[in-house]
């Protein structure tokens, strides 16, 4: 069983930081790719940021500046740092990994369950 645990979610005011982390678990033998993704009500999950395990990056423009992804590929992790965070911000962060499992050929997507962001004040 492969499993992605997020944690880090939560509420806080205009202007503040969240830190989510996302850890992928189970009979892994290798992840090529960790990502973060929104979903807002009624809109279509949307990238946010992703990383490969050698350490490129791509941002979405609206986060650009703001939020910052990383990875420990040893404890296959995945982090987004999110500062000067925006009411408009707030959604379902979902953590994606692209991953093959142990005994397996082939890479497949995997998803956390998500976790809230809600920005107010």
């Amino acid at each position: 069983q492969v499993q992605l645990v997020e944690s880090g979610g939560g509420l806080v005011q205009p202007g503040g930081s969240l830190r989510l982390s996302c850890a992928a678990s189970g009979s892994i033998s290798s992840i090529t790719s960790m990502s973060w993704y929104l979903q807002a009500p009624g809109k279509q999950r949307e990238l946010v940021a992703a990383i490969t395990s050698g350490g490129s990056t791509n941002y979405a423009d609206s986060v650009k500046g703001r939020f910052t992804i990383s990875r420990d590929n040893s404890k296959r992790t995945v982090y987004l740092q999110m500062n000067s965070l925006k009411p408009e911000d707030t959604a379902v962060y979902y953590c994606n990994a692209f991953l093959k499992r142990t005994g397996y050929n082939f890479y497949a997507d995997y998803w956390g369950q998500g976790t809230q962001v809600t920005v107010s004040s």
